[in-house]
């Protein structure tokens, strides 16, 4: 039986646990062919630098095969229905990634596909930068359950999913936002439930320095996501006191990690320079989304033996 992964919710916290060891054996093993004659399809409505570039070289380095189908050549929903697009694709390939505008895209896409789909990012969650990120705390820190992490800023895709999978591994997690940006109830109450089960505390503030103090982890991400430009303006009037800089960073642990999935807009959320600080760790998130994207194809395409009708 397929499985797909279109929200971080679509995986317990074992799950969550093996793939992330399983990462850290791909990154230490190198290459594999354990995916010889797999195919993997990139279907894109947004472009990508580090989504594109990771998925491509990580069935490729797994002995598969990447096609990449931009928006002009496919047209999702407009030129072709998403329904139409899932069944001509599971004729052809054994995994898609699909990166769109919209989450209810790719649940359609889950639902008319009998092959895998993977959220590669949509408008309400990115679980493989989530699980990348926490492969990265896991390496500096040593472990997860019982760290703290601070999010600073808006309540988007990468916060959603960060927070659906903090909660489910056990680490603390704060979030600061303006008011009117906060974490919509459709993550809230799974997060809570889980937060429950794994003993992860939740503060929810509109006071970053208060997210931030003898944080572990200080994450924040752009203010102005891609299909938000008409709110470019508003947004950085609302955020304008948000900014990761020195000031909020000296409030947390001294041994504290900042994060950033970029790319990143220097001088908004961001001081300028902080992506070189010792405390940075957003290039090590970058590298990390190569090895736990090919765990996680390894998982989802060789368990997926289904037949194209």
């Amino acid at each position: 039986m397929k499985k797909d992964l279109l929200s971080i919710s679509d995986l317990t916290r074992k799950e969550v646990e093996d793939l992330i060891k399983q990462a850290q054996r791909t990154k230490r093993g190198g290459t594999s062919s354990i995916l010889a004659g797999k195919t993997l399809a990139l279907l894109f409505e947004k472009p990508s630098l580090r989504t594109r570039v990771s998925f491509d070289l990580a069935i490729y380095q797994l002995g598969g095969h990447c096609i990449y189908l931009s928006p002009e050549e496919v047209g999702l929903g407009k030129r072709e229905a998403v329904s139409d697009v899932a069944r001509v694709l599971s004729r052809y390939v054994d995994g898609i990634a699909a990166r769109t505008f919209s989450q209810g895209t790719l649940e359609i896409l889950a639902q008319h596909a009998s092959v895998p789909v993977i959220n590669a990012l949509s408008d309400l969650e990115h679980p493989c930068q989530a699980l990348s990120d926490l492969l990265t705390i896991y390496e500096k820190k040593g472990k997860l359950s019982g760290l703290t992490l601070a999010f600073i800023g808006d309540s988007n895709n990468v916060a959603n999913s960060l927070f659906l999978c903090a909660c489910l591994v056990g680490i603390n997690f704060r979030f600061a936002s303006p008011p009117g940006y906060e974490i919509k109830e459709q993550i809230l109450s799974p997060a809570r439930k889980f937060a429950t089960a794994s003993g992860s505390q939740i503060l929810l503030t509109h006071d970053p320095y208060e997210a931030a103090k003898e944080a572990e982890v200080v994450y924040t991400d752009v203010w102005v996501s891609m299909g938000q430009e008409a709110e470019s303006e508003k947004r950085r009037g609302a955020f304008s006191g948000y900014q990761v800089n020195e000031k909020l960073l000296s409030l947390a642990r001294k041994d504290a990690l900042f994060m950033h999935p970029l790319p990143a807009h220097h001088g908004e959320e961001i001081s300028p320079g902080l992506l070189d600080d010792p405390r940075s760790i957003v290039f090590d998130q970058a590298e990390n989304r190569l090895h736990l994207q090919k765990a996680l194809l390894v998982n989802l395409l060789s368990a997926s033996e289904v037949s194209r009708r």
